[in-house]
């Protein structure tokens, strides 16, 4: 069975988005293994998967019903940047370097989900 999300530039750059997220949350207070630094992590991993599972379906449908769930974990990871930044677990040239990522994948989320739809 080929693996066609594997192509995907989104998928490629979401799972550097994980990467990216796992080195810098390596540097949050130990207080935070199982809050913020938890739910970071479990939200940037959900975006390739689901991108992932996406790519697997059978239908144009539900392939956007998982880009769609992508978007959404995508956008809480933008929250959970935000208040990363706040508390000063994160540097401002850490930050913009994610917030670039997150807002590169957005745009590319957003276009192959409305690709999809128009096929549907």
């Amino acid at each position: 069975m080929g693996k066609p999300h594997r192509r995907l530039s989104v998928w490629q750059e979401s799972m550097a988005l994980v990467e990216s997220i796992y080195q810098c949350t390596n540097t949050f207070p130990s207080e935070e293994k199982f809050g913020l630094l938890s739910q970071m992590r479990r939200c940037a991993v959900s975006i390739p998967s689901n991108i992932a599972e996406g790519a697997a379906k059978s239908s144009a449908a539900d392939y956007s019903r998982f880009l769609t769930i992508a978007i959404g974990s995508l956008s809480e990871l933008d929250t959970q940047l935000e208040l990363s930044k706040r508390l000063q677990f994160l540097n401002d040239a850490a930050f913009e370097s994610l917030d670039s990522q997150l807002g590169s994948i957005s745009r590319m989320l957003i276009g192959l989900r409305r690709s999809i739809r128009s096929k549907a």
